[in-house]
């Protein structure tokens, strides 16, 4: 792995776990679902242009069409927006570990759905990811979490989860950045529906707020996704899932940084236990 695929990854995991911050941010000041809505359809909007800009068009194929509606629905609107109304009453930190074991939980529905063959290590990193992530919760449970917030970010987990094994058939046949850019724009209208029925819409316009809602919509909403592509497009996807072993610390370092988040002994022994349970799933189908 060359100096360049490093950079690209570390950029992709800083803007990655950096995402829970400031949504933590945003939610302070805003409806969740509503805000999330509005970053989507910017976003969106943006994507497309940029797509069209590109030469990209919209004719997709049925598998892309099929995996953009997949992918807008179950990362967009169920994963982020969950994890937005999450946020009101669970700190950042929480929520950055749990989303971060998605790369367990996809090698272990590839494991039990579609026979993907899992080596020893394999295993062995799935026993020691999942019992980081109990430790953690239980830590949490006896600190008094809120049980609601803490279910919708699982729930939220396991969306990301069916959107990333989506991504195999987004990814062929050109036009990603369109894709990127419709599959934002599905988010927004389903979360949008959802605002309108569920949600007392309300935004208290600061600085905070401003420069949070700004820097989602930009980073993790555009920019880390065209990292990824240009490090999988560099490395090939599963040596890219590698980076994937330092979303947890960095999620929870950014949110300590930026939030004053307390951090227990616990805590920091359950993200080195998933931090080396990620990294023994993803070494063992780099050796597959």
């Amino acid at each position: 792995m060359n100096v360049r695929a490093i950079l690209l990854g570390l950029i992709f995991v800083l803007i990655w776990s950096s995402a829970f911050t400031s949504a933590r941010i945003i939610v302070l000041y805003s409806s969740p679902l509503a805000a999330l809505s509005i970053r989507f359809l910017i976003s969106g909007l943006i994507g497309v242009f940029i797509a069209l800009v590109l030469g990209q068009t919209f004719k997709l194929t049925k598998l892309q069409w099929r995996a953009t509606f997949i992918f807008g629905l179950c990362q967009n609107a169920l994963y982020l927006g969950l994890n937005f109304v999450a946020m009101q009453s669970i700190e950042a930190s929480l929520a950055a570990i749990i989303a971060s074991t998605m790369p367990l939980m996809v090698a272990f529905a590839g494991w039990l759905f579609i026979s993907e063959r899992l080596s020893s290590s394999g295993v062995i990193g799935l026993v020691l990811g999942f019992s980081g992530v109990t430790l953690i919760m239980w830590a949490r449970l006896n600190q008094g979490v809120d049980i609601f917030g803490l279910v919708l970010c699982v729930i939220g987990a396991l969306a990301l989860t069916v959107a990333t094994l989506t991504l195999k058939d987004a990814s062929s046949g050109g036009n990603i950045m369109m894709i990127v850019g419709l599959q934002m724009l599905i988010g927004s209208a389903v979360l949008a529906i959802f605002c309108l029925f569920f949600e007392d819409i309300y935004f208290s316009i600061n600085r905070s707020f401003v420069l949070a809602f700004a820097y989602t919509t930009i980073f993790p909403g555009l920019v880390a996704t065209v990292v990824w592509f240009k490090l999988v497009n560099h490395i090939g996807a599963v040596k890219a899932a590698t980076f994937h072993f330092l979303n947890p610390f960095f999620g929870v370092v950014i949110a300590w940084l930026f939030l004053s988040e307390s951090i227990s002994y616990l805590d920091g022994l359950g993200v080195v236990v998933i931090t080396v349970g990620i990294y023994l799933v993803q070494i063992s189908k780099r050796r597959l």
